[in-house]
């Protein structure tokens, strides 16, 4: 089976194929860090705007020289958004020499890889995704640095319910991602004493919103939780409004990237999406800050939410690198990790303990405006 593999030195990038081995220049990197993430497929706008904000960190600290003078390699498989393809990503990845894995996107990924990390002993920092079942029970080799989904569903029953909207719909994606911010969801229910008007699911891989949408229309709905990713989202959101509702729509954190909203077109205005990082234009934040400062050196107008998760992932990530010392192996990492309480990453706390691999618990929600921003 071929596959590709984005190589980078610093700013650098190039493109390499495999023929079912990485190359052997992989293996010459000081610190090799892996990632497989959805480069292509229905979320590769929001994985590429989220590795961009990774590298806007992982840039400056090379250009500095690197942690305890060696330079960070990233390598980067891409895993089409396929649970499958993710483990075996994985796998390759940590046998050609990765001292840890960083920043993959999805809940049935993540799943795949968890196996892998256990056997290898080799720690994950940033798991983009929110998933319970990477925070319960503790995973040894999992670190998260954002809150889940659960928590971003009851914050925004809680929400509509606070403005006034009685009547809220459900739906999610079939899988273990759209079941997690279902169970979520049923929290904020009965925190509020409501039920959902309808619970409907679609597939993941083969959406159909042909019936979903009608009922959407036929039930007057005030709000719908819209639990799912990327192209899926999108094109119900779309199916919703040709059945002539106009129901808010509520989505998560998953989908806080321009691309998901240049991807709703004449569908955004108005959307909400829930948030796992402060506003990404409050330059009073010093997280917030730092990352504009470094987007606008390289010629950016600034930061996207996405974009903040990744440069916070990266942060913490080469904090742990420089606790782990001159030759951060995979076991040193992990301790570093568990052994940070309450580091600042510029406004916000993270913290980890061999009981505690949360990181951090900060949920917010957006709206997307006329402009086709987030604003808060």
């Amino acid at each position: 089976m071929r596959q590709s593999i984005v190589w980078s030195r610093g700013c650098t990038r190039g493109v390499l194929v495999l023929g079912g081995l990485l190359l052997a220049a992989a293996v010459q990197a000081q610190i090799l860090i892996g990632q497989t993430a959805s480069f292509t497929g229905a979320v590769a706008a929001g994985v590429k705007e989220g590795t961009d904000g990774a590298r806007l960190y992982i840039d400056a600290i090379n250009e500095r020289g690197g942690v305890n003078g060696q330079k960070i390699e990233l390598v980067q498989m891409d895993d089409k958004f396929d649970p499958k393809l993710a483990g075996e990503n994985a796998k390759a990845l940590i046998e050609k020499g990765a001292v840890a894995l960083f920043f993959n996107r999805g809940t049935p990924q993540s799943q795949a890889i968890m196996p892998v990390l256990e056997k290898y002993k080799v720690p994950l920092i940033a798991p983009s995704t929110g998933a319970m079942l990477l925070h319960k029970p503790v995973h040894p080799w999992v670190f998260n640095v954002r809150a889940t989904y659960q928590r971003e569903a009851e914050r925004a029953v809680q929400h509509l319910s606070l403005i006034g909207i009685e009547r809220i719909g459900v739906i999610h994606v079939d899988d273990s991602f759209g079941g997690d911010l279902l169970e979520g969801a049923k929290k904020g229910f009965a925190a509020v004493a409501k039920n959902p008007v309808f619970v409907e699911k679609y597939d993941r891989a083969k959406w159909d919103f042909s019936k979903i949408a009608p009922l959407v229309a036929s039930s007057d709905v005030q709000a719908v939780l819209f639990m799912g990713s990327g192209n899926g989202v999108v094109d119900g959101v779309a199916a919703i409004r040709k059945a002539g509702s106009r129901a808010q729509i509520v989505t998560f954190s998953n989908n806080a990237s321009g691309g998901f909203v240049k991807s709703l077109k004449e569908n955004a205005r108005g959307v909400i999406v829930t948030q796992v990082f402060p506003y990404e234009r409050s330059l009073a934040a010093p997280i917030v800050k730092e990352a504009h400062d470094y987007a606008v050196a390289k010629g950016l107008e600034g930061v996207t939410p996405a974009m903040l998760e990744g440069y916070a992932a990266a942060k913490v990530m080469v904090i742990a690198l420089r606790r782990a010392g001159a030759s951060p192996s995979r076991q040193k990492i992990q301790q570093a990790l568990e052994s940070m309480s309450k580091v600042d990453l510029g406004g916000l706390e993270v913290s980890f303990s061999p009981t505690d691999h949360t990181g951090l618990e900060f949920v917010d929600l957006s709206i997307i405006g006329q402009d086709g921003k987030f604003r808060r």
